[in-house]
């Protein structure tokens, strides 16, 4: 009797194995890293977006909003896969992790490979003036109607095309060799405004600290050919994984609401100017 019911243990045992093992093998990658309770991260070593620290703590925009939606979603260990940017979407392809974080610029192109998140951020072009905004500079075009406005760009940077394509003439144009350069030059009074993206612009003035100018806070994007040059970025996922996708998106428009999403970029030099507005994935696949 005894081993009669010994081997009816044993044979329920085994009729159960082949069940969760198709289970395992039929789960998503969502339901996959939720039951190990950790995730691996595609990232390429960018500043702000995804970076080890010297101590070899993995940091960046991309990687705390990541971390923060992760474990809202009770996945609350992160593994990075160090990847040359190129490779980040081959990578994930080829399951070598879960997601990339990496500030991935979403557009027509990646997102027929990949699958993007929602936007977490903006970057787009930046304005700074001297305090007060004595010639109310508030776009390239105010710049371009305005024949004693004088900007600095630096040498190289595509601010320049940005700038004549917007209008203004070489002449209101002054090239500089780096970033304090053009602040001398906006000090000084050689020139009446600088521009760069959002976040280095961001990062001058924090260094220059009270320097005599402010960032224009209501500047007006450049259109080019039709085409706004901000950009958005975003976490990206496997196409398939559309349960995953969703359920971080679901807590991304929690954050970007409550102020969370904020209070992150503002950590690694972003403002409000970089928040991604109602701007969605779809919108820039096309």
């Amino acid at each position: 009797m005894l081993s009669l019911t010994l081997l009816g243990a044993v044979m329920a045992g085994c009729a159960t194995q082949p069940a969760d093992v198709l289970r395992v093998a039929n789960e998503t990658s969502f339901e996959k890293v939720k039951r190990q309770g950790y995730v691996s991260v595609g990232f390429a070593n960018e500043k702000p977006y995804a970076y080890a620290t010297p101590d070899g703590k993995l940091t960046g925009e991309a990687v705390e909003v990541a971390r923060t939606i992760l474990k809202k979603l009770g996945i609350n260990q992160m593994d990075g896969v160090l990847t040359e940017f190129g490779s980040l979407i081959p990578g994930l392809k080829a399951k070598r992790f879960d997601i990339i974080t990496a500030g991935m610029f979403i557009n027509p192109e990646r997102s027929k490979e990949v699958a993007f998140a929602n936007p977490e951020y903006s970057i787009g072009e930046a304005l700074a003036v001297k305090k007060g905004n004595p010639l109310k500079l508030h776009s390239y075009k105010d710049i371009s109607t305005n024949n004693k406005a004088r900007v600095a760009v630096m040498v190289g940077a595509i601010e320049k095309d940005y700038l004549t394509k917007s209008g203004v003439p070489e002449v209101q144009i002054i090239t500089v060799p780096d970033q304090p350069s053009a602040i001398s030059a906006l000090q000084a009074g050689r020139a009446d405004a600088i521009t760069m993206t959002g976040p280095s612009l961001q990062a001058v003035l924090e260094s220059a600290k009270d320097a005599g100018i402010e960032r224009v806070m209501n500047f007006e994007q450049p259109v080019i050919d039709g085409k706004s040059m901000k950009g958005y970025g975003a976490a990206a996922f496997r196409i398939e994984d559309k349960d995953f996708r969703e359920a971080y998106n679901q807590e991304l428009e929690k954050m970007k609401s409550s102020g969370e999403l904020l209070t992150i970029l503002k950590s690694f030099g972003f403002t409000e100017q970089e928040l991604p507005g109602d701007m969605k994935a779809e919108q820039l696949a096309k």
